[in-house]
């Protein structure tokens, strides 16, 4: 990655959906966090690269986090999906705001609905409850190496892009290479859509009738004819 150039700079005009399918299309894992961790703002974006952080009932693993961060990423928070207890409330979104940070994806819930919506910070969470943690653990050794969502453990070494569609993971070093995909497959998708829009139906573009009697005369897959036609047609 260009030092001059930030992961929140390169994803710019990208969708979660884009950059999920070109991880795909290079073969590497497509790490999304589960479908319940939602925007708390229908329109919501946000990237950057992962700043960790595993919740064990108190405040102060946020504090820490943050006084190892760098302006523009996200707080990434693992409370383990816990639905008993919020984790983070308005004073951590101020204090992360307040950090520079780009905003907060939790695996768990939070609470301060209505001043949440009023700091703006960009928060993505499962939830809402009006309780805090009524528990306090041992702090995990790796509270602020990495964080678990869902079924994946993230890192600084991941950066996070979040939308209305969800929350999906990249590696940080294949981040340039995964935008320019991404960009390829955005590129095509609008182009097809336009002709959709047109009167050129999405058979038309794909030469359906065509695979369907090449499926018919020696299997060939779905896949198969769409790479046939080259780059103009997005699989």
């Amino acid at each position: 990655m260009n030092a001059s150039s930030t992961p929140a700079h390169l994803l710019e005009g990208l969708t979660t959906p884009h950059v999920a399918d070109a991880l795909l299309r290079l073969g590497l894992p497509v790490r999304c966090a589960p479908a319940t961790v939602r925007p708390l703002q229908p329109g919501t974006r946000v990237a950057g690269r992962v700043r960790p952080a595993r919740h064990a009932g108190s405040v102060d693993v946020f504090l820490e986090a943050l006084e190892q961060s760098a302006p523009g990423e996200v707080l990434v928070v693992d409370n383990g999906g816990r639905r008993g207890e919020a984790c983070v409330g308005d004073l951590t979104a101020l204090e992360v705001q307040g950090a520079g940070l780009a905003g907060m994806v939790v695996w768990g819930l939070h609470r301060d609905t209505s001043e949440l919506h009023a700091i703006g910070l960009p928060v993505f969470s499962e939830g809402a409850l009006p309780t805090g943690p009524l528990r306090l653990d041992p702090q995990h050794p790796d509270a602020l190496r990495s964080a678990r969502v869902g079924d994946h453990t993230v890192s600084p070494d991941d950066v996070v892009l979040g939308d209305d569609d969800g929350i999906v993971f990249l590696p940080l070093d294949r981040v340039v290479e995964v935008a320019e995909r991404a960009r390829e497959i955005r590129d095509t998708e609008r182009r097809q859509a336009e002709l959709v829009a047109s009167g050129v139906s999405l058979r038309h573009q794909l030469h359906f009738g065509e695979y369907l009697r090449a499926r018919a005369a020696s299997g060939t897959t779905f896949r198969e004819h769409l790479r046939s036609l080259g780059g103009a047609l997005e699989e």
